[in-house]
């Protein structure tokens, strides 16, 4: 039954990462990425990582990917007719970076094959009140500087996408000498 679970949520990994990278639509694409940081979340708690799949959901789904979203839609991000998307460099680029992947992923694959353990965890070095401890007292200043950081872009993204209001010349129809400030 895991291994069905495992396989299932894999699936829907893989695939809607797939879906975020080519779908031309930004916001289908982010929602796409909610939903492969949701699976990558299952997976962490299927290996037995409950809290970092927590933590996938709170921090990346939760905040981050939101905040995503909503700067796009906020944006109002739309293809412009008559782009062509990408060049022979960007293709280029892209598949050089497909082939370092693929062999990055052979190669893990090749050593877990091989019999290549993990070094044991040292128990301390998991252990959640030394993590807490670090985060909310010797770096809770980069802690807050980063959501002030994530606020000011929100906030950037909102005064450059406002547009503005265009009038439109209104004429009486009789002699057109009539502008949208008044008689001429």
């Amino acid at each position: 039954m895991e291994a069905l679970i495992f396989f299932l949520f894999a699936f829907f990994t893989v695939g809607s990462a797939l879906v975020v990278v080519l779908h031309r639509d930004p916001v289908k694409s982010t929602l796409s990425l909610v939903l492969t940081l949701a699976s990558t979340a299952v997976l962490f708690v299927l290996l037995g990582a409950p809290f970092i799949g927590t933590l996938q959901v709170l921090i990346y789904t939760g905040a981050i990917v939101v905040l995503f979203l909503f700067v796009v839609m906020l944006l109002n991000l739309s293809r412009e007719a008559g782009t062509e998307p990408g060049g022979r460099g960007q293709r280029l680029f892209a598949i050089l970076g497909a082939v370092v992947f693929a062999l990055l992923v052979g190669g893990t694959v090749w050593r877990s094959v091989a019999g290549a353990s993990a070094p044991p965890l040292d128990e301390q070095f998991v252990a959640l009140r030394e993590l807490a401890l670090e985060l909310f007292d010797r770096f809770l200043l980069p802690f807050e500087i980063v959501g002030l950081l994530l606020l000011v872009a929100v906030i950037a993204a909102y005064i450059l996408a406002k547009r503005p209001e265009t009038a439109e010349p209104t004429t009486s129809g009789a002699g057109g000498d009539e502008t949208p400030e008044g008689p001429r």
